[in-house]
């Protein structure tokens, strides 16, 4: 039975691929990613679009490889993502970093031959401007400069990078003088980007929006391409409601065609998702351990053999995924979308392996267990923990209780399953540690 509502994941696969691969293990969803590359490929734009999809959300190079060949560039969030999609075969003029870090030594060395290749290279701190301006003049490069709002907007507190509680990019306050750096030195700035944060109310980017545009005729008049972040929601649960990408790429579309009806100038529209183009193709497919409960007026437990070390994003965010119950033959049980059908359901606490209070996949945000309703499960069903294809892979404690990191499968358009991460073995977790002396 298909679980997706766009691509061919279905239970039958789950139990494919549990006993090809092993539990727990991740699962992408080819058909997903490909539909919302040309998603964003296609998204309305006044003079032309640049979409780079955010390497963080999930970077394995089989994925990267996938989402360059849909024609989308890649956003990098460190000089190692970029070394590792160089690695991956992807050319550096695909690529635009913006970092906090500040690269120096044989970094500083790498990063001028990036650039020199292609790559983009935004500034994002007068210290990153003041380091670079003088090799971009002396080759006549012109740089990106990521802008700090003082306005942000996240799903979490935590998600929000462009209020005063995050110090991405150069503060508002600080351009004139980042400008009089770049203009002493003959530099252009071509490229203007801002992020305010991920998973937070649409109307927060339409007003992104027009606060970004307002300050680019004030302050940049070489900027030819405006980068309004990423950070579109998407929706796991069924009582979530994603953004609607189309939506806002009119509205993007009529601001800029009335900028250049204000300014005369015609700027290239940018996009940097990550969330967007992964989450919801990931699935985490796990195995029932043991089913436990805390006395009379306690609670049921299903412990799963995948937990925090695989999924962090309830322990971290508070988030919620949806959860599929799947039996050993692959008879799909319960779904998250439609609870009302189950005939024998219970409330469950869904926990992990780890040696630790908080390891559950269904958290409140300020780490109170919250039990679901779902099938019960036998010992050795599935329980397939849905949407972890963004931030699960890239982001969470592989190694916590030393455990070793989960193998990730790509099903593709086909139906055929292909391995593009083995399993971690101990040896390889330990292979540099030393021995005392």
């Amino acid at each position: 039975m298909l679980i997706s509502d766009i691509g061919i994941f279905s239970s039958e696969i789950t139990a494919q691929a549990a006993k090809e691969f092993g539990t727990p293990l991740y699962v992408y969803d080819e058909a997903m990613i490909v539909d919302k590359c040309r998603n964003l490929l296609n998204i309305p734009n006044a003079f032309g679009v640049n979409v780079s999809y955010s390497v963080k959300a999930n970077s394995s190079k089989a994925l990267l490889q996938l989402i360059v060949k849909q024609g989308l560039n890649l956003d990098l969030s460190s000089l190692n993502e970029g070394r590792r999609a160089h690695l991956a075969g992807i050319p550096y003029e695909r690529m635009m970093l913006t970092t906090q870090e500040v690269p120096e030594g044989q970094d500083r060395q790498d990063l001028e031959t990036m650039i020199l290749k292609g790559m983009k290279y935004t500034v994002c701190s007068l210290r990153q401007l003041k380091l670079v301006v003088d090799f971009a003049s002396r080759h006549q490069v012109d740089l990106a400069m990521r802008v700090h709002p003082g306005v942000g907007s996240g799903e979490t507190q935590s998600r929000d990078t462009g209020s005063k509680y995050a110090c991405f990019g150069i503060h508002l306050s600080n351009i004139p003088e980042a400008m009089r750096v770049v203009q002493s030195k003959n530099v252009k700035i071509d490229t203007i980007h801002v992020h305010i944060g991920s998973g937070g109310d649409p109307k927060a980017w339409r007003d992104n929006i027009d606060r970004e545009l307002e300050f680019v005729e004030t302050y940049f008049p070489d900027a030819k391409t405006v980068n309004l972040g990423g950070g579109f929601r998407v929706a796991r649960m069924p009582d979530e409601t994603p953004a609607d990408v189309m939506a806002l790429g009119n509205y993007a579309k009529q601001q800029f065609q009335a900028f250049h009806e204000k300014t005369g100038r015609a700027c290239i529209m940018e996009i940097e998702p990550g969330s967007y183009v992964m989450a919801n193709s990931g699935y985490l497919i796990t195995k029932v351990l043991d089913k436990k409960r805390t006395g009379a007026d306690g609670f049921d437990f299903l412990v799963l053999d995948g937990g925090m070390e695989v999924n962090v994003r309830p322990a971290m965010y508070g988030s919620r995924h949806p959860f599929y119950v799947i039996s050993e033959n692959g008879k799909l049980l319960s779904t998250e979308k439609d609870l009302k059908t189950l005939d024998n359901d219970t409330e469950f606490n869904v926990v992990g392996k780890c040696c630790e209070s908080g390891d559950s996949q269904s958290l409140d945000r300020y780490g109170n267990i919250i039990p679901r309703i779902m099938a019960s499960p036998e010992v050795g069903d599935y329980v397939v923990i849905g949407d972890v294809g963004a931030y699960c892979s890239s982001m969470t404690p592989f190694n916590y209780n030393s455990h070793t990191q989960i193998p990730e499968v790509l099903l593709r358009e086909n139906g055929s399953l292909q391995i593009i991460r083995e399993r971690q073995t101990l040896l390889q977790m330990v292979q540099n540690e030393k021995n005392l002396e």
